[in-house]
């Protein structure tokens, strides 16, 4: 790729209570093969050593780190985009890893393709010990996004540890809204919302980290942002039947472990949006025995 062609890469992390995992996130973004990348490090009120692990390298590497009080991640990522100078941004969660031609891969996809308003990748599933989970990894082959794309989810979409964004697409969108806690897919639909498609290359380009803290197993947490997130969008004729895809996931997900969340997504499934999986949730709900009661 020409040296014209290599824009700067702001990539960012924003990090909280991952002590044992943000080394090896930072380091992986110093091994990228991409050679025009900024990286901006933010602590974001950590109450384990991540600040001493991170300062021990930024002594080493001279990135620009800052260490503040709990701002939560949203906030911390339009603070840093703000400040940073690339065209493409690239968020990274503290406890994932790129794998080192992630960007330089990225980078050159999107050049010459301004409707790419985010470009994204496979991944590959590693435990806390960072060992591979071979068997919860599927590929997928390349596909784009469009609104419709990403709100009605008939495609597996971008994961997060994968996502980079062209800056113009983000401020065009007004950035991340710190309203909405999980904040990926509201600004994947606001970006796509605003003419912009999302590639996402069959490479798999990163490792994401599965542990006891994962965002997606607070289900509770899930269930009421994912559908705040699409009241966003309730002038969409396929509102109700997006909503109750979501619900119906859900009640199957948590129906043996989270009885009282399993009986508020089945009352508030109208009766004409329940499948297959309303019937196996109702079952499980009914006869199940949850793990706690298995072990």
């Amino acid at each position: 790729m020409p040296e014209s062609a290599q824009p700067l890469v702001s990539v960012i992390i924003s990090s909280y209570n991952h002590a044992p995992y943000i080394e090896a996130c930072i380091e992986s973004v110093l091994a990228q093969t991409y050679p025009n990348i900024e990286l901006i490090v933010v602590d974001d009120g950590s109450r384990d050593d991540s600040v001493e692990r991170i300062s021990a390298l930024q002594a080493r590497y001279a990135f620009d780190f800052v260490a503040q009080a709990n701002q939560g991640l949203a906030r911390t990522l339009n603070d840093c985009i703000a400040r940073s100078r690339g065209s493409l941004i690239a968020p990274l969660g503290s406890d994932d890893i790129m794998l080192p031609e992630r960007i330089a891969r990225q980078v050159e996809h999107m050049h010459g393709k301004p409707e790419v308003g985010i470009c994204g990748s496979n991944i590959q599933l590693i435990d806390a010990q960072g060992q591979v989970l071979d068997q919860r990894f599927r590929a997928h082959a390349f596909r784009r996004l469009d609104f419709d794309g990403v709100f009605l989810g008939d495609e597996t979409g971008a994961p997060a540890p994968t996502l980079l964004f062209r800056r113009e697409a983000l401020e065009r969108v007004g950035g991340f809204d710190p309203e909405i806690r999980l904040e990926d897919l509201l600004v994947e639909l606001k970006i796509t919302q605003a003419g912009y498609f999302i590639d996402i290359l069959p490479d798999v380009l990163a490792k994401y980290r599965v542990h006891h803290t994962n965002t997606y197993k607070n289900r509770r947490f899930m269930v009421d942002t994912v559908l705040a997130t699409y009241a966003k969008f309730q002038d969409h004729p396929a509102y109700e039947r997006v909503c109750a895809r979501f619900r119906n996931s859900m009640l199957l997900k948590c129906a043996r472990d989270d009885k009282a969340l399993a009986r508020q997504l089945l009352a508030e499934l109208p009766l004409r949006h329940w499948n297959g999986k309303t019937l196996r949730g109702l079952a499980r709900l009914c006869f199940g025995k949850s793990r706690q009661q298995v072990a």
